[in-house]
């Protein structure tokens, strides 16, 4: 890399001004949030230093039961982040169905995508492997935290017209499919906004570290693009799957409304 894209310690040492510029602003604002943007900075420097020098080693020595635990371990984490970030209260029967939509939604998608688009040589390149994969399990991860705040939402909100819709005969699913619909639409929005304003709004993370790296502008553009089909598919597999096993939950075997997630 030559010395026009490779920044020297005191370049990035430089960039923290804008952090300090944000800390400045809401201490004159006065909200409350000076410590978090110091731990939140300090935290993302300390991981992203970590994982960096971690890769390194993973690169140098690729090793498919290496790839496969890291990758593990990113989707271990995007769960128990998906757990914390959800708005209400969510109960075991929940999380198992988050944890289990979202293992078979990645998996699914993964698969497909890296031996069918990709065609990885070996499938355990580790360059390739751990960063796409992050990139899809981060924007699933999203995508299942917005499904999973409004579908529990809208149960809760709209208890008194779905319990209607059952006393008129409608199956649960059917008194559910609105507030279903509403849950995906909402946890494929951001994805959707993302797609619309690529290319002209800003250019994507993946596509300018490949262009700064050097890459052809045009090859860059290929990855993108295959990379957020894939991330738009892994999402609204993910979603449908997590949607269609939960509201499930919040009915007895009777096809009766519970309240065990109010």
């Amino acid at each position: 890399m030559n010395s026009t894209t490779d920044l020297t310690f005191w370049q990035l040492l430089f960039a923290y001004v804008f952090m300090v510029i944000l800390w400045i602003i809401v201490r004159v604002k006065g909200i409350p949030r000076e410590k978090l943007i110091i731990i939140s900075t300090l935290r993302m420097t300390i991981q992203l230093i970590l994982v960096g020098y971690l890769l390194m080693i993973v690169f140098k020595n690729p090793h498919p039961l290496t790839t496969l635990i890291i990758v593990l371990f990113m989707l271990a984490f995007a769960i128990y982040n998906v757990y914390k970030r959800a708005s209400v209260v969510i109960n075991l029967s929940v999380k198992k169905t988050i944890a289990l939509s979202m293992a078979l939604g990645i998996s699914i998608s993964m698969i497909y995508f890296l031996f069918v688009v990709l065609q990885l040589e070996p499938w355990y390149n580790p360059q390739l492997f751990i960063p796409i994969s992050g990139m899809i399990i981060g924007n699933a991860m999203t995508g299942i935290t917005l499904g999973v705040n409004q579908l529990l939402i809208g149960m809760r909100e709209q208890k008194a017209k779905v319990e209607g819709a059952l006393m008129l005969g409608a199956t649960p699913k059917d008194a559910s499919n609105s507030i279903i619909n509403e849950a995906f639409d909402s946890a494929m929005l951001p994805t959707i906004n993302s797609m619309v304003g690529m290319g002209i709004v800003f250019l994507p993370g993946m596509m300018t570290g490949q262009i700064i790296a050097g890459a052809s502008p045009v090859d860059a553009v290929k990855y993108q693009i295959a990379i957020m089909l894939g991330v738009a598919g892994t999402v609204a597999i993910t979603v449908v799957i997590f949607l269609h096993l939960t509201y499930k939950t919040f009915f007895n075997h009777r096809a009766q409304l519970t309240i065990s997630h109010e």
